[in-house]
């Protein structure tokens, strides 16, 4: 019986790419002063590959841009603390996030998230998105001290929501530290398609978040259950 999906936030909730590349546009007009000298699709387009999608903190992807850009005028700490507090203005969820949570919410299913990052960062991008309310649980990698893939960082979730590991479900985007990193520990894992991982073999993958119930039904029946 699935009792609880819990989710990965950055890919598979909201839209990352999408609000990277509206954050950092607005991040050049609104500084345009001080960084205008730089060709805004030169200062976009690094600032996106030295990000690596968010693998890469802003502190480090900062200073970098400072350096080959040879910005004197702002320091990399303002233009970091302009991405702390600007880039919740820019979030963007991925289509039919909200009917999909009150999808399952209806069917009494418990909701968590699990992320890696920091923890206020990441927790103003999910009362942006307008669906904190929806969770039970929301596990952030920096207040936890652990971070995916580590199984410890899944069993946290698990207690919090009061379920095992076969009564639950991870959807996440990143083949290793979401799908194989909640498979080792226990859980039912479904893969939230990414073209940027490349291929990658599951027994559920979804391309739409709409998809999530119809899959959530199907191994529900597979155990006998159903809606």
């Amino acid at each position: 019986m699935i009792k609880a999906v819990i989710f990965d936030l950055d890919g598979t909730l909201l839209d990352r790419d999408a609000s990277v590349q509206k954050f950092i546009a607005g991040q050049y007009d609104r500084l345009n002063k001080w960084v205008g000298h730089i060709p805004k699709g030169k200062y976009t387009a690094r600032f996106i590959e030295l990000d690596s999608r968010g693998y890469v903190w802003k502190d480090i992807v900062y200073q970098q841009l400072v350096d080959e850009f040879t910005i004197t005028a702002i320091t990399w700490e303002s233009l970091l603390q302009d991405y702390i507090d600007q880039f919740k203005n820019c979030c963007i969820p991925f289509p039919n996030l909200i009917s999909m949570l009150k999808g399952l919410k209806s069917k009494s299913i418990k909701l968590g998230i699990i992320t890696n990052g920091k923890g206020k960062f990441q927790i103003d991008n999910i009362n942006a998105l307008g669906i904190k309310t929806y969770f039970e649980t929301i596990i952030v990698s920096e207040w936890e001290g652990v971070k995916k893939p580590d199984p410890l960082i899944f069993k946290i979730a698990l207690e919090q929501l009061n379920v095992s590991p076969d009564e639950s479900i991870y959807v996440g985007d990143h083949p290793e530290n979401d799908v194989s990193a909640a498979q080792k520990a226990g859980m039912k894992g479904i893969w939230k398609k990414d073209s940027q991982w490349g291929s990658f073999e599951t027994d559920f993958i979804i391309d739409d978040l709409a998809d999530l119930p119809f899959i959530i039904e199907q191994i529900r029946n597979e155990c006998g259950k159903s809606f």
